[in-house]
């Protein structure tokens, strides 16, 4: 015989297992929390603009091909912002304390749609080294590219700067936590689930005809607790006469 479970029976599950449950989602948010702000650093971003103007007399109309063209250098400067002849320069002015290759891993090159503005975003657990690393890294950029391309068609359009009171992008407590209180959720069901798959014990007249597969013929009603009692009265004082 097929076992089947209604929606009902799911709901009775999830009531039962209520307070098991709960306590998942409230340790997942109570991890999620411990770990968010005692044990992950604090990451801080800023970034710098670079304007990459035209290498020629600004025309009217623009074909397609000078217009790849320009999308080509940018995206070639994209490149060579992080690349070991800038990011060497700029590791010796700052005297950081890292390789060109860890350095990459801080420093996000992107180009603003259908602009010639190239945003150079850093994160750092230090604010102020973050900024600094970027305007660096705009600066030497700006130094090395007519040495390395044969170009003079960029300018710092907007540098870096730290606010009074700086607030780390990662991590973010609260998403974390709302996160946790999720996973909390998905895995106390889960064990609500479990348990309940693995609870054979009998607790009903259905569960005897799953397990037998016979028809249930009759039921004993239960017997109220003041039935039982006035029946021990009644046979206490028949003893006593």
């Amino acid at each position: 015989m097929e076992e089947t479970i209604s929606l009902q029976d799911l709901f009775k599950t999830l009531k039962k297992r209520l307070a098991l449950i709960l306590t998942c989602m409230i340790l997942g948010v109570t991890i999620a929390g411990v770990v968010s702000y005692l044990l992950m650093t604090p990451t801080y971003q800023s970034s710098t603009q670079i304007l990459v103007n035209q290498t020629q007399q600004e025309q009217d109309q623009f074909t397609s091909q000078e217009i790849q063209t320009n999308l080509q250098l940018i995206n070639t400067y994209n490149v060579i912002i992080k690349s070991p002849a800038i990011l060497d320069l700029v590791i010796e002015r700052l005297t950081l304390d890292m390789t060109p290759g860890q350095l990459t891993q801080h420093i996000t090159v992107a180009s603003e749609q259908d602009s010639q503005v190239v945003n150079v975003t850093v994160k750092d657990p230090d604010p102020h080294r973050a900024a600094d690393i970027a305007n660096t890294t705009a600066e030497v950029f700006e130094e090395e590219i007519p040495k390395l391309m044969n170009v003079d068609n960029v300018n710092i359009l907007s540098p870096a700067i730290v606010g009074d009171n700086p607030q780390p992008v990662d991590p973010n407590p609260p998403l974390n936590m709302a996160i946790g209180a999720v996973i909390g959720l998905m895995i106390g069901v889960g064990i609500a689930f479990l348990l309940e798959y693995l609870d054979t014990s009998i607790k009903g007249e259905r569960d005897v005809e799953e397990i037998l597969d016979l028809p249930i013929l009759g039921l004993i009603s239960p017997i109220p607790e003041s039935d039982v009692n006035l029946d021990n009265v009644v046979r206490t004082r028949r003893k006593r006469r």
